[in-house]
């Protein structure tokens, strides 16, 4: 194990969602003196899990791509990962369902992946090549730049890395539409659709989110998808676990009331009417309620309203009594008119009648996670934001809409094979997690600048004051949160 000396710097995290746990681990590995303050009973913010008579749920996110990034922090800390998580690639990335009865397997082999889409769609096997190759050049070429640097920090755009990055950048990534940009690059409608999907990994549009966005599909594609051993709760054990064994202290149901600063200086947080002093503050928590609740900075809160929300999400946690075998791991039955589904869920903050479902089943790599012969269905519908909407009607109508769909797709009525059921809503998600309105990646990315406008790692008012995980550059996601975490660690010891 390695042994790092103290160097007497206090940090006080506020959140233990995946972002604020990798930020402590790494200073914590680097001498510093770090502290999590949390406001619920257990770590992992939006990743967490439940069990219902023998069907154990995650509750959150259920993709598990670019391992590298944790595996990273384990070398860090001197730790074999081996010890802490356990985790397998996967063939098929997704399945996709049409409603013309068409199926796709998106192997993450590309060649599979191609020759799939030519029987399906005759989809011409070179077109899903080139977009692949050109998405992995984007994200190594452009992504990798922008996504692992603060774009707030001078020296970032000072390296000559800037230069190739923008020199890599096309303008149709930026002034083309992810919609228009997979029209001109497929021939097949619903091998465009596939594409699309990519843009609500960010919470967006692909009619309105720029192709810049193209890059996504490299890292579940090319990079591979993974399944943590455990279902995706072990992620948030797993660095929890090595948090602690690095010395991080976690202090759970102990909400951050107040940030005090004084002279544009980190003083540190008031916690149950005390204060307790630091000589750095990282908040993990949204950065809307930072400035509102913890800053008492209305102006600057309202300020960031100006960017529009990432869409929300309505769950369904459903324990099926039967396993069917046509479905994976990773599930999504596609709406027939999927733009008319943004349009819902952007411009008119509601429901679709046709709403794209994604069915996420661990049991499928892991029989434990259900009771035998039956399976754990995680169904998650992309939903407006919160403004006031009635939710419990609008789930209700959800619920007819997404059991019509799915007991005609897959051939079987569903309704009477669901055992348990748990629900989440918009409310529900802002009311546990601290997500303004319930969105899930904080801003979404439905302008052409969005990458640049979302919030700095560091605040230049106050020195000693940093923010961490999904709603703040470079976005949200489990391998963003933990690219936000070495951005703000890297900001911290620079400034030792």
């Amino acid at each position: 194990m390695q042994t790092v000396l103290s160097n007497n710097k206090t940090v006080i995290i506020i959140g233990s969602g995946v972002g604020g746990m990798a930020t402590a681990i790494r200073l914590a590995s680097e001498g510093f003196d770090v502290a999590i303050y949390e406001k619920n009973p257990v770590p992992g913010g939006k990743l967490t899990a439940f069990e219902m008579n023998g069907y154990r749920f995650d509750a959150g996110p259920s993709l598990f791509t670019q391992p590298e990034n944790i595996e990273e922090l384990f070398e860090l800390a001197g730790e074999p990962i081996e010890k802490y998580l356990s985790y397998k690639p996967i063939e098929i990335a997704c399945k996709y369902f049409f409603e013309n009865g068409k199926t796709v397997n998106a192997f993450t082999d590309k060649n599979k992946f191609a020759e799939e889409l030519k029987e399906q769609f005759n989809e011409d096997p070179l077109n899903v090549i080139r977009y692949l190759n050109n998405s992995e050049k984007t994200y190594n070429n452009i992504g990798k730049v922008f996504l692992n640097h603060s774009l707030h920090n001078w020296n970032t755009w000072l390296h000559k890395r800037i230069l190739r990055a923008l020199g890599a950048t096309r303008l149709s990534y930026l002034f083309k539409s992810l919609n228009r940009f997979n029209v001109k690059s497929f021939s097949s409608p619903k091998t465009v659709q596939i594409f699309n999907r990519f843009a609500t990994y960010n919470g967006s549009s692909p009619y309105k989110a720029p192709a810049m966005l193209s890059l996504i599909p490299h890292l579940e594609q090319n990079l591979g998808t993974y399944y943590p051993q455990g279902g995706m709760i072990s992620i948030t054990n797993a660095l929890y676990r090595l948090a602690v064994s690095k010395g991080v202290r976690f202090y759970f149901d102990k909400p951050v009331e107040k940030i005090i600063h004084d002279q544009k200086k980190i003083i540190g947080v008031v916690v149950n009417g005390e204060t307790l002093n630091a000589d750095i503050v990282v908040s993990n928590g949204d950065i809307y309620f930072t400035y509102k609740n913890l800053l008492k900075q209305d102006l600057k809160a309202q300020k960031l309203l100006k960017q529009e929300r990432s869409s929300s999400a309505v769950i369904f946690y459903w324990g099926i009594k039967k396993q069917f075998p046509q479905l994976q791991l990773h599930n999504i039955f596609f709406s027939d008119d999927y733009e008319n589904e943004f349009d819902n869920i952007f411009k008119a903050k509601t429901l679709s009648n046709d709403p794209t479902v994604y069915i996420n089943i661990t049991s499928k790599v892991e029989s434990t996670q259900a009771p035998e012969g039956k399976d754990n269905w995680f169904v998650m519908v992309n939903a407006p934001t919160n403004i006031g909407q009635n939710w419990d009607t609008l789930k209700k109508q959800l619920k007819k809409n997404v059991l019509l769909k799915l007991s005609k797709m897959l051939g079987e009525d569903i309704e009477p094979l669901i055992e348990v059921e748990h629900t989440l809503d918009p409310v529900l998600i802002e009311k546990q997690s601290a997500s303004y309105m319930g969105s899930l990646y904080g801003t979404s990315s439905n302008s052409k600048f969005a990458a640049f406008l979302r919030h700095a790692n560091f605040s230049n008012a106050i020195k000693g004051l940093y923010f961490c995980g999904g709603s703040v550059h470079p976005g949200g996601g489990i391998p963003l949160c933990l690219k936000s975490a070495k951005i703000v660690s890297a900001l911290i010891q620079d400034q030792k």
